[in-house]
């Protein structure tokens, strides 16, 4: 897994780590690459980046990290030492609370968990609109 929650982008046949960019010209996709490539610009050591439209990619998709834990289905948000950043993604707010989830916003629960405690961690992928 690439990191708890990120985007990629599918331009040209080759898979990138992305980022989102609203212009008023519209969606644009930053494309990262570790390693040099034709129309990429070097920011950082082993970082190259270019921007594209939206409309240029072949997909963009959303990328979050979800497991369980204790039963309820949970998103990963943060990681620290042994510990998971999990939000509830049950939508009861009284099994939430009786689990132990702090309310942070209405209608959202996280709290810090064992990492060894979430099970059956895994990739959502969700292809976003572009147009």
């Amino acid at each position: 897994m690439t990191g708890w929650a990120t985007h990629r982008a599918r331009w040209r046949g080759q898979e990138h780590p992305a980022a989102l960019e609203a212009t008023v010209e519209g969606l644009r996709v930053r494309l990262r690459s570790v390693a040099p490539e034709e129309g990429f610009e070097e920011v950082a050591p082993g970082l190259h980046v270019r921007s594209v439209p939206a409309r240029e990619c072949d997909a963009v998709l959303s990328v979050r990290t979800v497991g369980t834990w204790r039963g309820a289905d949970v998103v990963v948000l943060d990681d620290r030492d042994d510990e998971l950043l999990v939000e509830a993604t049950g939508g009861s707010w009284t099994a939430a609370r009786a689990a132990g989830f702090d309310r942070v916003d209405r209608g959202v629960w996280r709290r810090w968990v064992p990492r060894d405690d979430v099970r059956g961690l895994r990739e959502d992928t969700a292809l976003l609109e572009t147009d």
